[in-house]
């Protein structure tokens, strides 16, 4: 096989790859100088000339002329009788240049080269990957459900880069079907041995940032801007966003009439429970707002270890936990502060902490996990609710109450 026709075997690559012909020849040249290497021990001596625009390629191999017997090193010097085969009038001293034919390299050198070629294109359409997929972090993507496994969901793009979905990157109640389309951010991209390891969540804060930026206009154009966003992935989220314009209200024309403008979003969170609140520096009235919808009495700020204390009428402290703890949780992380509920002008209560002589320490964990930290909190739920917003078993349960009520008895 001659170069040229062998050069064109090698160019199919360039057709369905990122790969231009001018960079695919280069690439060439490296390739056959590291075989050269390989097989001759040296590629200084060697030159290597393309042309890339008919897709051909010459290797001459440059040698000086020595006397018969005097040959130390074959890849630098050829013997005069050897390079008058060549060319009849050559003297002892002088270059002489040969051509060297493919074919001549041997079947599996050939082989191996080709192998190498194909390696390298690939390294190099990683790298193009990489570079592309790198400045979409943080960017809404949409790609098909290729393949389905217990712990992640392999995507496909329209060009045929693939992406992971792991399960903690999914949405609970999401369900996937092979072929079906999904959105989500690119989450991170990094090198994975030559390959790009592409990760897309759907469960970040940013993809519902982004939503707002995609499907609601004023915050498109920057009229309003999403300070921030802390989620429960298909529970709940709550979003502070704030206007620069005295005009907009940035809550209204989040939610839009009925919550048209928003209802797009909360679909395909899968029925995520989103409250839209204005942004405002008064941290007093930024933890006002980031507990509703329960109304509170009054507020007492620690800002050295960044705790308060809320106060509000009794029937207010069930909204202002929310379901399994929910509303306190996402509140606390939204505005920065520990919150810590207190039922105003209710009967003497005592806290759960003074009960870790009686009840696990793990017990107490899973009670204040569910924004219940105070004895009373605890007995006004009744037993199926506690379960639900705890892992603790009805046994449990019961004897907690056991435990809260004889202080009360007494």
């Amino acid at each position: 096989m001659e170069n040229l026709a062998l050069i064109e075997s090698f160019s199919e690559f360039k057709d369905e790859k990122f790969i231009d012909r001018v960079t695919l020849m280069s690439i060439l040249e490296e390739v056959f100088r590291n075989t050269l290497k390989r097989k001759y021990g040296d590629d200084d001596n060697f030159d290597i000339i393309i042309n890339p625009d008919k897709g051909d390629l010459e290797i001459w191999r440059n040698r000086i002329v020595v006397e018969d017997g005097s040959v130390e090193d074959e890849n630098q010097e050829i013997c005069l009788s050897e390079a008058q085969k060549i060319e009849p009038d050559f003297e002892v001293g002088e270059d002489v240049s040969e051509e060297v034919k493919l074919i001549d390299l041997g079947r599996r050198t050939v082989l191996a080269l080709r192998q190498n070629l194909v390696s390298r294109i690939h390294e190099h359409d990683n790298g193009i990957i990489y570079k592309q997929f790198i400045d979409l972090i943080g960017e809404i993507y949409t790609a098909e459900v290729h393949h389905i496994r217990h712990n992640v969901v392999i995507l496909l793009d329209d060009d045929g880069n693939e992406l992971i979905m792991p399960k903690d990157r999914q949405i609970p109640s999401d369900f996937y079907r092979k072929g079906d389309n999904v959105r989500g951010i690119i989450e991170s991209v990094e090198l994975k041995g030559n390959k790009p390891s592409i990760v897309m969540s759907r469960t970040s804060p940013k993809f519902l940032e982004k939503l707002f930026e995609q499907d609601i206009p004023e915050v498109f154009d920057g009229l309003i801007s999403v300070k921030k966003v802390v989620r429960i992935p298909g529970e709940k989220a709550k979003v502070a966003v704030d206007s620069y314009d005295d005009r907009i209200d940035p809550v209204g024309a989040c939610v839009g009439m009925k919550g048209s403008r928003i209802h797009g979003i909360v679909r395909e969170l899968g029925n995520e429970n989103i409250d839209v609140i204005n942004f405002t520096n008064n941290s007093q009235l930024l933890i006002t707002r980031a507990l509703s919808p329960a109304k509170i009495s009054s507020l007492k700020i620690n800002e050295e270890n960044k705790t308060v204390e809320v106060f509000m009428d009794p029937e207010q402290v069930s909204k202002a936990i929310g379901r399994g703890g929910f509303n306190i949780r996402l509140a606390g992380q939204l505005t920065g502060y520990e919150i810590d509920v207190y039922r105003e002008g209710a009967e003497e209560d005592v806290e759960l902490t003074e009960f870790s002589d009686e009840i696990e320490e793990w017990v107490l964990d899973e009670l204040k996990k569910a924004g219940l930290d105070t004895a009373k909190s605890v007995l006004e739920q009744d037993v199926e609710d506690l379960m639900k917003r705890t892992d603790l078993e009805e046994e449990t349960i019961l004897e907690i109450r056991k435990v809260l009520s004889a202080e009360f008895s007494e």
